[in-house]
């Protein structure tokens, strides 16, 4: 049967005479044997007569033997003979089983590729809707629960500070000594940009903007202890072949990362725990349980990112919070997060 074309009907007449054809054989070399052992016995009785004087009488079991003798051989040359056809048909009838399943496979395959040539334009056209409808979603949640002020101005994250610290309180009874202003209050607070670069962390050894914000960063008292207990947890993490990187995790709304900051739990902040890795869940829950270095490691990056988000969100955009909820310090926060049931 030709494969490629599996729509072709069967021939079943010349499936036959093909049978047929080859079934011949085995009857014309069973018919040479038979006919051999004849001419073997022949010959036999041949001699034996010619040989004896004065044979005996007619005995029936002599005769009986006889004749079992002769055409035993012969039925069993037959029987070969058959079995041999037997064999020879299901051969065939195995090979071209196998080539009609292997025609009906091949159709069904042509079949679903031009089934989903047809269909994959519109599946293409209603994901892209989707995805439009949802970043115009997207957008106007991003105008409408914006904590900014009417007629604030919007400063560029370049040189908006990344935390709303509030200034020091002083008593009206107990006036401030002007004894100079402290260097760390002269610094340049860092930016919302250099911020979420640094809880990314440098990507190699030859980031060089990576590591000067990441200085940067701890220069910055509170900044400092979250981005020192971030790399102590990662450190940790990787002992287990956890990495950052490898995770997908669901792509929180920045309203979700806002009603945490604010104290919010429950149902309303589940979107953080986005992270599907069940391999990940299981490793990081299992250490979580076992290593009490680990687990106290794990708190204290959770307590310390909870405090610097909070002060974050103050400042940030929603665009600029979800930007934050894609580095590897929120990733980590999220795994952890859920781990612990921080979330729930």
């Amino acid at each position: 049967m030709d494969r490629d074309k599996p729509d072709a009907p069967l021939d079943l007449g010349i499936y036959g005479r093909h049978v047929r054809r080859r079934v011949e054989i085995s009857d014309i070399v069973a018919a040479v044997l038979s006919l051999v052992w004849v001419a073997v016995i022949a010959g036999f009785w041949l001699f034996i007569g010619i040989s004896t004087d004065g044979s005996p009488g007619f005995n029936p079991m002599t005769f009986v033997m006889t004749m079992v003798s002769i055409l035993l051989p012969i039925g069993l040359i037959w029987v070969a003979s058959a079995g041999a056809k037997t064999a020879k048909v299901m051969r065939e009838e195995a090979s071209r089983l196998q080539a009609s399943i292997d025609a009906m496979r091949h159709a069904y395959v042509v079949q679903q590729q031009t089934a989903g040539q047809h269909v994959t334009p519109s599946l293409e056209k209603q994901l892209g809707e989707i995805a439009a409808s949802q970043k115009q979603t997207e957008s106007a949640i991003a105008t409408f629960t914006s904590t900014r002020e009417a007629g604030e101005s919007t400063p560029p994250s370049t040189t908006k500070a990344a935390l709303a610290k509030k200034p020091p309180e002083t008593s009206d009874e107990q006036p401030s000594l002007a004894l100079g202003t402290p260097a760390s209050e002269l610094a340049k607070p860092i930016s919302i940009a250099e911020f979420i670069r640094a809880m990314n962390f440098p990507e190699n050894e030859d980031d060089s903007e990576g590591f000067r914000t990441l200085r940067r960063a701890l220069e910055d008292r509170d900044i400092a202890k979250m981005i020192r207990a971030s790399q102590d947890i990662l450190t940790l993490l990787s002992q287990d072949g956890i990495y950052m990187d490898d995770l997908r995790p669901d792509r929180p709304r920045a309203e979700t990362w806002r009603r945490f900051a604010k104290g919010d739990r429950g149902l309303v902040v589940a979107g953080l725990g986005g992270i599907r890795d069940r391999t990940c869940l299981a490793l990081a829950g299992g250490r979580m349980k076992q290593d009490p270095v680990f687990r106290d490691a794990a708190h204290h990056f959770l307590r310390q990112f909870d405090t610097v988000l909070t002060n974050f969100e103050a400042n940030a955009t929603d665009q600029e919070l979800v930007n934050m909820g894609e580095t590897r310090t929120a990733r980590a926060f999220m795994l952890l997060g859920r781990v612990a049931g921080t979330f729930n």
